[in-house]
């Protein structure tokens, strides 16, 4: 089935890869060896996402918390469930004392090779106000999931996009 020349190398920035094999061109990440998106529920039932502006569509997008693994030199060799861990903890301000894994699934497979790992945090303890490195300038917001869809609706209304990702994530809490 996968009767494919070998890829060839478009371009290449510092952290992507552009690449044509065959007819079908798709980007890389030249630095991590995968993706984390995180679900975490409070103990009073309120949903931990995230928000920040994503310079490719100019507008703040609602999220899970997520990340990359294997992008930071000191990090190559941390497991998904650590990089969940860390992530969640850097973003939000939450530690898990449980990280379970949920799925594993391409992003966009018509356009990148990424996967993306889903986990469930649980035990969650705020250590701190998180927001993540000073350059990515995350806003952490902790819905209640009874009012869920009326507040996401409400935050698209105010010019954020939703990620799909989020409701994802909480079909597979519940699965």
């Amino acid at each position: 089935m996968n009767d494919l020349p070998p890829p060839t190398v478009l371009a290449e920035g510092k952290y992507l890869r552009l690449v044509a094999r065959g007819h079908w061109e798709y980007a890389e990440r030249t630095t991590a060896t995968g993706a984390v998106a995180i679900v975490a529920i409070t103990a009073q039932r309120r949903l931990v996402l995230v928000e920040q502006f994503r310079i490719p569509l100019g507008a703040p997008v609602i999220e899970l918390p997520a990340g990359l693994a294997g992008d930071v030199i000191a990090e190559t060799e941390e497991s998904l469930a650590e990089t969940a861990r860390r992530e969640l903890l850097e973003e939000t301000g939450y530690e898990a004392a449980e990280m379970r894994l949920m799925l594993a699934g391409p992003t966009s497979a018509g356009l990148s090779n990424e996967v993306v790992t889903f986990f469930a945090a649980t035990g969650l303890k705020k250590i701190h106000e998180g927001g993540g490195d000073p350059h990515e300038k995350i806003i952490v917001h902790e819905p209640p999931l009874d009012g869920l869809d009326q507040w996401l609706r409400e935050r698209a209304a105010a010019g954020a996009l939703i990620d799909p990702k989020i409701f994802a994530g909480l079909y597979l809490i519940e699965a």
